[in-house]
């Protein structure tokens, strides 16, 4: 007989990082791509605002959080990630929704790069222009 685990999950993109948390009660641990959370994330200002949501309820060891990050920067994945922490946590309760939205953690950052232009050095750059 195998045990069910309660989890939520949630998906977070920025730019092009994604983030799948999986949210499971437990003692608060954390495991970002089968590494320790310090490791992938060194600095603190990332964890915290990673895990500004379980802050704001008060809940950081009472949860344990698996994270799944690809693609883009590491300042991508820190805010794809802490969109999908925000997202599983209003899919457990949805009495937190609009905490989350005033705080803007469920807000998702529409802004990606724009693509190179044929004739163009770059998306909007020309190349030097030469009068002579």
């Amino acid at each position: 007989m195998t045990q069910q685990l309660e989890e939520t999950i949630g998906t977070g993109r920025r730019k092009t990082s994604v983030a799948t948390v999986r949210v499971r009660p437990g003692s608060g641990k954390i495991n970002v791509n089968g590494r320790k959370f310090e490791d992938y994330f060194p600095l603190e200002l990332q964890r915290s605002t990673i895990l500004a949501p379980l802050e704001q309820m008060g809940t950081v060891s009472q949860c344990d959080l698996i994270v799944r990050v690809k693609g883009g920067g590491i300042e991508g994945q820190v805010i794809a990630a802490r969109l999908g922490l925000s997202r599983a946590l209003v899919k457990e309760d949805e009495n937190r929704r609009s905490d989350f939205k005033v705080l803007g953690y469920l807000t998702r950052d529409p802004r990606k790069r724009e693509r190179k232009k044929y004739g163009r050095a770059g998306a909007r750059k020309r190349f030097q222009f030469s009068k002579r």
